[in-house]
């Protein structure tokens, strides 16, 4: 019974910070690139399709996908804070960037950064907490 209560709690917090933080709409003015990304990580490891979109502002989106319509893994953030969430990390998490995030969020944060600070290089590689990113674009 403790254990239910406690997912039910995560998961309520997880869920609290989509009512609470709105992310920015993609618009033509957001730069967009998509190609293949390699991820391998403690337990698995995928080829799939990536699509990265960002702003001059900070605003990013990532969706990481296998196939149509099986979406992987979705990150959103802004300057100020992010969400990741998807299959690849469990239980989603929402937070602030500034803050540490759980290990789960580490990697595909530091992808994030990664991009963002290399934005017009064909091949991105980022290794964090145990995960390994491959990002051809």
């Amino acid at each position: 019974m403790r254990r239910v209560a406690i997912v039910v709690l995560a998961l309520a917090l997880g869920c609290s910070g989509c009512a609470i933080h709105q992310f920015a709409v993609p618009t033509r003015q957001w730069t967009t690139r998509s190609g293949q990304l390699s991820y391998h990580g403690p337990k698995r490891a995928f080829i799939g399709e990536v699509l990265v979109r960002f702003s001059t502002r900070g605003d990013f989106e990532l969706t990481f996908t296998k196939g149509p319509g099986v979406t992987l893994l979705l990150v959103r953030t802004d300057p100020e804070f992010a969400r990741v969430q998807g299959p690849l990390v469990g239980l989603p998490w929402s937070g602030r960037i500034a803050s540490p995030p759980p290990a789960r969020a580490q990697g595909w944060l530091a992808l994030r950064r990664e991009i963002l600070r290399n934005s017009q290089k064909p091949t991105v590689r980022v290794s964090e907490s145990g995960e390994t990113f491959v990002l051809r674009f």
